[in-house]
């Protein structure tokens, strides 16, 4: 075996917003997690060493002796025979090397032995045993309490490695006994999936080259019976936007662990001498309670750089007003008429550019359409921008139509893994941008259009799956790792030359939503499908890891042209507002009546947006099926906004009493109703604004562990209730 001199014997424990991190990196080994979830006071130096030599697995009938605790990048070597972190060969050989540690640091800092911080990074640099490849660990308590971890791979020989799968995996205890994770499809998002942790491995692979409808989004590990307010629980994110796993596993000896990282296609990581491969990071999130994992994202989110501010504008978008019926008149009137309830951002859809008349057409010829505008965009983007609002234009960068002056000049530059090009999906192929030509050729157009107009937030389209995204000049080789690399460069080097740009994850509806655009987007859009019975669930959902000022949330028509369901505005109104509003309604077919009752929404959001975009998110737990209970509280405890949101017909009718949880417990609140709106058919005052208890005052405790009575109310409607401290 090469010599590296002796090697580290270190522990570094970090600790931060209630969560302590403890790793074992003694003898030369890969980090090992020994604790990570609730805070240990006064971790010094002796306890450390005491937990990390009593938590010690003992080895168990016809096990490998002496046990190891599982690694952060579990390695085959150790006895380890569940899931490797590591899966690569050099032509079939050394495919399950042993790393060894040569240098542990925390913030820079070599750790001879025993180190400690508050929120810190830790770096573990490692060798193998056949001096092939160098390995770097990254692991990080961030100030939130999240942890996150990545890993890179460096070839330092003249041969070939193929790299097959790299992921990295947190221990969980033994009582966490249940999985949480997300399904879902276009127009139905995150749908939760939850059962028992069983035995062996729960793979959710995602091969659709973006994050997907269905992804498993955020998965869970918890106690059982765990809720929004209580429960022990451990979450795992992959912050990546291309293929990718999130898993759990348990093996027959007891360890369970949770994890992730980027899925690659073979071949698609073949690394030559001096070439490395990074992972994306994995995040963890330990919380008791649903809300509490949430809240550690949230703030992460919070302190990004650029920050995302809770005054965001409201938003009007122009889709379902006119799709691709692009008339200078018709949508200046419709700018004319937002701008008169309050609007303050304008949106203009597909439907601008090159031949694109509808969506067969266009895709990939970023120019102005002297068809739809002979005099180009400037006359609606002056009315625009004349009447005070923002204007926003849409993109699809990553997609091709088959009719389109790029793809008949080009046509190498569509991701094949053959001959023939994959099957079309809405009309559309995928544009490489792995290809120089290809990436330079998109990021030129875009650039000029942001050059020749002033656009001040773009809404970034991508609405097909990557299905056998192969790169035609390099004989079809899996291309989707560096489609993935290449689109964050590209938003890169675009808010680069452009700093004040806002940008949009939009990827058919929700198909887009991770921490990795959204290090690079300032908004997701949650789903294409706009119908606020539907919407309840997927907003409830998207926010176990978005804050609602990420999350793009629109007043649609009264009819949803995705569902055909009718619904009054007050139900579609009180739905949108715990999101970043917009609306998607052509205001001309809105009576007067619905417009000025739209224009008292708009204004309720704007006077409360720094509480319903900057405040901490609750969902309350043991509310009967088919009724919601959420809302958004001050961070510093003075007020709330509480929705309760009907989606069945409810039994009891009405149904149990309402809970408000997250005040001060200690504080008095005067509690009501917000009459905001108009009441639904049926529910005019009083059985709509008012129990018995309208203007009560009531502890915070009291709210929460006793509660109110409920308000009678039929299926799609919901109520708000505001809570202000008296003291």
């Amino acid at each position: 075996m090469p010599l590296h001199g002796p090697s580290p014997d270190a522990a570094v424990a970090l600790t931060a917003a209630g969560v302590t991190l403890l790793l074992d990196a003694r003898g030369g080994r890969l980090p090992a997690v020994v604790h990570w979830g609730r805070e240990l006071p006064g971790l010094d130096a002796a306890q450390a060493a005491a937990l990390v030599t009593a938590t010690v697995p003992v080895a168990g009938s016809n096990n490998p002796d002496p046990a190891q605790r599982p690694a952060l990048m579990p390695g085959h070597h150790t006895g380890w025979c569940g899931r490797p972190g590591l899966r690569g060969s050099f032509a079939g050989v050394a495919w399950s090397p042993a790393f060894v540690t040569r240098e542990v640091s925390l913030d820079g800092a070599p750790v001879p032995g025993f180190a400690s911080s508050g929120p810190g990074v830790v770096e573990v640099v490692a060798t193998d045993d056949a001096d092939r490849l160098d390995l770097r660990l990254v692991i990080e308590l961030l100030p939130s309490g999240l942890v996150r971890s990545r890993a890179a791979v460096l070839n330092v020989t003249d041969e070939v490695y193929q790299l097959d799968d790299l992921v990295l995996a947190y221990p969980v205890p033994a009582e966490a006994a249940e999985l949480l994770d997300f399904g879902g499809r276009h127009n139905l998002e995150r749908v939760p999936r939850r059962g028992p942790f069983p035995l062996g491995a729960h793979v959710r692979e995602n091969r659709r080259g973006r994050t997907g409808a269905d992804s498993a989004y955020v998965l869970h590990a918890g106690t059982a019976g765990f809720g929004f307010a209580h429960g022990d629980l451990w979450a795992v994110h992959a912050a990546w936007s291309g293929n990718h796993t999130h898993y759990a596993e348990r093996v027959h000896t007891g360890e369970r662990l949770i994890g992730g990282g980027e899925l690659l296609l073979p071949g698609e990581i073949r690394l030559a001498r001096g070439e490395a491969y990074q992972s994306p990071w994995v995040y963890g999130s330990y919380g008791t309670g649903l809300d509490e994992v949430a809240h550690r994202f949230h703030r992460h989110l919070r302190a990004r750089d650029p920050r995302v501010s809770a005054d965001r504008p409201v938003t009007l978008n122009v889709w379902e007003a006119v799709y691709f019926d692009h008339d200078e008149r018709r949508l200046i009137d419709l700018a004319e008429r937002a701008a008169a309830l309050g609007v303050e951002r304008y949106v203009l859809d597909d439907g601008w550019f090159g031949s694109r008349r509808d969506d067969r057409s266009g895709l990939g010829d970023w120019v102005v359409s002297p068809d739809a505008w002979p005099k180009g965009l400037r006359p609606l983007i002056d009315r625009v921008r004349g009447l005070g609002m923002q204007f926003g234009l849409w993109f699809e960068p990553e997609m091709v139509s088959p009719d389109s002056d790029l793809a008949r000049a080009h046509p190498e530059w569509i991701m094949a893994a053959r001959a023939e090009w994959p099957v079309e999906s809405r009309h559309q192929q995928v544009l490489n941008l792995g290809v120089p030509g290809a990436y330079e050729h998109v990021r030129a157009q875009i650039l000029a259009i942001l050059g020749e107009y002033p656009v001040d937030c773009i809404k970034w389209d991508h609405n097909r799956d990557l299905v056998e995204a192969g790169t035609q000049t390099d004989g079809g080789r899996p291309g989707v790792h560096a489609q993935t690399r290449a689109v964050y460069r590209l938003l890169d080097e675009i808010r680069a030359a452009h700093p004040g740009l806002e940008i949009e994850s939009c990827s058919s509806g929700g198909g887009r939503v991770d921490l990795g655009v959204l290090e690079r987007t300032d908004r997701v859009w949650v789903s294409d499908n706009i119908d606020p019975h539907d919407r309840q669930g997927m907003l409830r959902w998207t926010a176990q890891l978005v804050p609602p000022e990420f999350m793009g949330s629109h007043v649609a028509s009264g009819r949803s042209h995705t569902t055909g369901r009718r619904h009054d505005l007050q139900f579609r109104a009180a739905t949108a507002v715990f999101g970043h509003l917009g609306i998607e309604w052509d205001l001309a077919r809105a009576t007067d009546e619905e417009l000025a009752e739209l224009r008292t929404w708009i204004a309720f959001f704007k006077e409360r947006r720094d509480l319903l975009l900057g405040g901490d998110l609750v969902r309350m737990d043991g509310t009967q099926e088919g009724v919601l209970v959420h809302g958004v509280v001050a961070p510093d405890r003075s007020r709330a906004l509480i929705a309760m949101a009907v989606l069945d017909s409810p039994y009891p009718d009405p149904p149990a009493r309402l809970r408000f949880r997250g005040l001060d417990p200690a504080r008095r609140y005067r509690v009501r109703p917000v009459p905001v709106g108009t009441p639904p058919a049926g529910l005019r005052p009083p059985r709509w604004w008012g129990p018995a208890w309208e203007g009560e005052i009531l502890s915070g405790a009291a709210l929460a562990h006793v509660g109110v009575a409920c308000p009678r109310m039929c299926p799609d409607q919901a109520m708000l209730y505001r809570a202000d401290a008296t003291e």
